[in-house]
């Protein structure tokens, strides 16, 4: 299969540490994100996870959470689930395999992944991304991969759409603020599987769940889809060709995330006022405009790449992660069941306040990853899902 991209220019040499560096240092910090999303969801049973009634720290605590993570670590996940699919299609290529091989491996890759999230969401946690993704993956190899750039443009004109209803749904928002008296929280759907007295309740739950969570993801192949187009054109892997690309699209997908989702943020906090029908207006362009938050996040760890000559040690274990970054997923929904189920060790319980605990449960568990990442990185040991990945891929000898 033929990948075309844009046509190397003359405009300085291209380290070699920067192709490899950028997606792998994406995928590791990304993980991060997830882990603050996910533990204020498991914490509070709820999709989001906030607390409708903060004090203290904590308004300042939900403030930030939907600023930066909630809405805004799947879409980075995404991005480089996209970006990720066109660099294993490559890296076929390269080796000698026929198109039709190169769609069977994609293909193969993906339907397991299916198979990966259904045994995810089982056993583990409703909100499995993993599904979702083989489903898009499936889609993406057999429509998307081998087209043109021509046709690949159009993802630029589906993401400038979705600016103009941003705006559009951003006005209506401040006029809904403008008029409202009442004093609603934020909308939350409570989740049945995270609130479960035991193991096998929270099974059965979860099996009702993960079907109707997979349909509602699925639209985010728009978010893939500019991932693909990034790698078509080795964004992450050549930074310093694309400087004012990452530039621009780390203050303007940056900026629309916090921008679109400060009405949230503030009524999360306490710190604004509305009625239920308005509260419910800003929870759907937080959500909205959260999207614009994986090319931005992405982009900046393109830049930060690009800057680095040298990796020191934390930045190669963010990249080690990052290259193992289906077992640090997997890893977080082991440690929530774990740490925080009402069955089991139920940590976010035993701290004053849910929201700081959870939040600090989940950085202590992205730093496990991190460490557990660099020890295998330093033995040369892939991530035992990724080896797991490979093998049932590509078969025992991978």
């Amino acid at each position: 299969m033929s990948i075309k991209t844009e046509p190397r220019t003359t405009r300085g040499p291209v380290r070699r540490a920067e192709r490899a560096l950028a997606p792998d240092l994406a995928r590791g910090a990304m993980l991060l994100i997830i882990a603050l999303a996910n533990v204020a969801g498991v914490v509070f049973a709820g999709e989001p996870g906030l607390d409708t009634t903060p004090q203290g720290a904590d308004r300042g605590l939900n403030f930030l959470l939907f600023e930066l993570v909630h809405a805004r670590g799947y879409p980075v996940f995404a991005v480089m689930f996209g970006y990720g699919l066109v660099q294993l299609a490559r890296r076929q290529n390269a080796s000698g395999a026929t198109p039709k091989q190169v769609r069977s491996v994609l293909l193969r890759r993906n339907l397991w992944l299916v198979v990966f999230g259904f045994a995810h969401a089982a056993l583990l946690y409703y909100g499995d991304f993993l599904g979702a993704y083989g489903i898009v993956g499936i889609v993406m190899t057999l429509v998307l991969l081998r087209r043109g750039d021509k046709f690949h443009r159009i993802v630029l004109v589906l993401w400038a759409l979705a600016a103009v209803e941003i705006l559009a749904l951003g006005a209506i928002v401040v006029s809904g603020i403008r008029g409202s008296s009442g004093a609603a929280p934020l909308p939350s759907d409570h989740v049945d599987s995270l609130d479960a007295p035991g193991y096998l309740a929270s099974l059965q739950d979860r099996l009702g769940e993960w079907p109707m969570h997979t349909l509602t993801v699925l639209p985010f192949i728009i978010i893939a889809w500019l991932g693909m187009w990034a790698a078509r054109r080795r964004v992450l892997e050549e930074p310093a060709r694309h400087r004012k690309l990452l530039g621009w699209t780390a203050v303007a997908g940056l900026g629309t995330a916090v921008i679109g989702g400060l009405p949230a943020a503030l009524v999360s906090a306490g710190w604004l006022h509305v009625d239920e029908s308005v509260a419910s207006l800003t929870l759907m362009l937080h959500g909205a405009s959260g999207m614009f938050a994986g090319p931005g996040y992405v982009a900046v760890f393109g830049l930060i790449a690009m800057w680095v000559t040298r990796p020191g040690p934390i930045i190669t274990a963010l990249a080690a992660l990052g290259q193992r970054s289906l077992s640090g997923y997997l890893f977080q929904s082991v440690a929530w069941l774990v740490l925080l189920a009402p069955f089991t060790l139920a940590l976010g319980d035993r701290f004053g306040s849910p929201t700081s605990g959870g939040l600090i449960i989940a950085v202590a568990v992205w730093l496990v990853t991190v460490l557990i990442a660099r020890l295998l990185d330093k033995g040369q040991q892939a991530g035992p899902a990724e080896l797991a990945l490979r093998r049932l891929t590509y078969g025992p000898r991978a």
